[in-house]
């Protein structure tokens, strides 16, 4: 049996088609973004972020305000970690399902030993936003101390939020800059 050979034109056409670049892409941009599979997010900015450069390289029409109508009000994307922060299609949130429960298992003890208790304040933080709608972890810091270490610096409703967001159990809705808002 011999293996098939694709010549490199062939390679080239199927390559640039893959990634959205052999032409124009039909559809939305959700479907954009399908298309791709994800796009990582990215706060570098020299001329603008690179996340709004990969779309619009795909799409010239494309505004940044329209990734974040994506997310925010139509839920067709979501934000998780593939190898760095990437927006996602929902059509692809039942495939990772098991990452979020491989991440569970993983982090709790990693974070119990990191953080200290805060798995006591997630009920908390999942009524908060229940009860009030979309939060950060700002919004959660009633009297709870609060380092002055800076990023890494979590107190428990923070690292409680993170952990429910990184196991599937909520979702970003939003992005002020660094600052993320959970629902």
């Amino acid at each position: 049996m011999s293996l098939p050979v694709l010549r490199n034109p062939v390679a080239r056409r199927l390559f640039l088609a893959r990634h959205g670049l052999g032409g124009p892409v039909p559809g939305d941009l959700g479907g954009l973004i399908e298309t791709l599979g994800f796009v990582q997010v990215d706060s570098v900015n020299t001329v603008a972020r690179a996340h709004d450069m990969i779309l619009w390289s795909r799409r010239p029409s494309f505004r940044p305000q329209a990734l974040d109508t994506l997310l925010a009000r139509d839920r067709a994307v979501f934000e998780h970690w593939t190898h760095d922060a990437s927006v996602v299609p929902v059509a692809f949130f039942p495939h990772w399902r098991l990452r979020f429960e491989r991440d569970a298992a993983r982090l709790a003890p990693r974070w119990q030993q990191w953080q200290g208790d805060f798995a006591h304040r997630s009920d908390a933080v999942l009524r908060r936003i229940s009860d009030h709608g979309e939060c950060g972890s700002g919004d959660l810091t009633e009297g709870e101390p609060r380092g002055a270490t800076g990023w890494w610096d979590w107190h428990p409703s923070k690292t409680a939020l993170e952990y429910l967001w990184r196991t599937g159990r909520c979702r970003l809705c939003a992005g002020r800059g660094f600052a993320r808002s959970m629902i």
